[in-house]
């Protein structure tokens, strides 16, 4: 984390210079229709950078944020035509599935702990919450947008891009101090403070927030509850483009690399997944093998009571497993999974037969890339696997699909799903093919 130091009469200047640069009544932007004349333009110039912030509903696990970071990053890189703008990568926070009290603190962690920053940088424009801060040079938000759905939208069977400010739905996490300033939760930043919070009924694409934009002299604009906003589209180039961007930090690769050679037998060059180390030159292909060993995610802890007809008990997800191996032709199966010790001892009981591994982290590694990081080498270690198999509706399987799917894995290797215990055949996962 970095600290940055700002001297006060340095913040005091900015200050005065925001307010006598742009109006002191409040942001107004376009209205809910998109193209009302007098909005075609930004009213921000190339000179003077905006500064998109965002963050997720708090209870959104890891790999849902993912998601939500691309239809942002995808907005502003469209965004970036017509002004200046950046996107500010929004600090991780303690998510409902890091439980680990051993590893330390786990909150106002920056994206380049997971993820390559300049390999995101050739997507779009984004930078980290310390950078932000330096070159803004206050800690004052100049407006926060709670995004939230229309009431009975979904009722509806037309499909109508809009937004408009409304009452608040629901009781959001801001609140007016004293001197006027909305205080609440900055991802773990207790000083940091907004001027305007309102909530914005919003229903469309993510690259529909140009519009709350357009003629808003506002330059720190945050969205809260950013899932609300909608892929522009689902799986078409710019998608992957996004994601093909998300490379993992160096040393989880290493980590999981030093892993799959040690105890799996595996290498990207034995395995046939050697890449380019920029995404971009990266090119479809299909002969990719991956190491001699199976993958499975195997997600219990709330699954077990949100999902209970979808999940195995143990016994049923080994006699699953079982059967992949025995057609394979492998010895050994890598598990992730949540799932407490001795529910994964059991499943060894099960599988006495085979070799069942999981990734165990020294404390120095627990320390340093906390349980995010952790989730991460497991699903690098199954995005190489040469079968994965996943759980229903689980986010975290469907990274590692994506993660296959961009090596060039075959599609009946990699959509696959454990069954439930009272399912005999059950449906299989959606196949989202790359588009380069």
């Amino acid at each position: 984390m970095h600290i940055v130091c700002v001297p006060l009469a340095t913040i005091i200047t900015v200050i005065l210079c925001i307010q006598l640069t742009f109006t002191t009544q409040s942001f107004e932007f376009c209205g809910k229709d998109f193209d009302t004349a007098g909005c075609n333009e930004p009213s921000v110039t190339k000179s003077v950078p905006r500064y998109v912030l965002y963050d997720v509903n708090p209870p959104e696990g890891f790999n849902l944020r993912r998601d939500v970071y691309m239809r942002m990053a995808i907005f502003v890189k469209k965004l970036k035509k017509f002004e200046d703008c950046h996107l500010v990568l929004p600090p991780w926070g303690q998510l409902y599935h890091w439980q680990s009290t051993d590893v330390g603190r786990q909150d106002m962690l920056p994206w380049s702990l997971f993820f390559d920053i300049p390999s995101l940088r050739k997507f779009a424009p984004v930078m980290e919450m310390h950078e932000f801060l330096q070159e803004f040079g206050s800690l004052m938000l100049d407006v926060v947008y709670v995004l939230q759905h229309y009431k009975g939208m979904w009722e509806s069977n037309q499909w109508v891009q809009k937004f408009e400010i409304e009452p608040c739905h629901e009781k959001h996490r801001y609140s007016r101090s004293e001197n006027g300033m909305y205080k609440g939760w900055f991802w773990g930043y207790p000083n940091i403070t907004a001027t305007e919070v309102h909530c914005l009924s919003f229903h469309g694409h993510a690259s529909h927030l140009k519009g709350v934009l357009q003629n808003l002299k506002a330059r720190a604009v945050m969205f809260d509850h950013a899932e609300v906003a909608l892929h522009d589209v689902f799986g078409d180039a710019l998608y992957w483009k996004a994601r093909r961007s998300m490379r993992f930090s160096s040393g989880l690769v290493k980590l999981a690399g030093s892993f799959r050679m040690e105890y799996l037998n595996s290498t990207d060059e034995t395995d046939g997944t050697v890449r380019p180390g920029d995404w971009t030159k990266e090119k479809a292909h299909s002969d990719v093998t991956g190491g001699p060993y199976m993958c499975v995610h195997l997600r219990r802890k709330d699954f077990l009571w949100g999902r209970p007809k979808q999940v195995p008990s143990i016994r049923g997800a080994a006699k699953q497993m079982k059967v992949h191996l025995e057609q394979l032709g492998l010895t050994t199966v890598f598990v992730a999974t949540d799932a407490p010790l001795e529910e994964f001892e059991e499943l060894q009981r099960h599988l006495q037969e085979y070799q069942v591994l999981q990734y165990e982290p020294s404390q120095v590694v627990k320390h340093t890339y906390k349980d995010g990081g952790i989730a991460i080498i497991e699903q690098i270690i199954c995005s190489h696997a040469r079968f994965f198999t996943g759980t229903y509706e689980s986010t975290f399987s469907f990274r590692i699909q994506e993660e296959r799917e961009i090596m060039g894995f075959p599609p009946e290797n990699t959509f696959n799903r454990l069954c439930g215990d009272g399912e005999e055949k059950c449906s299989q996962p959606s196949r989202w093919r790359i588009v380069f």
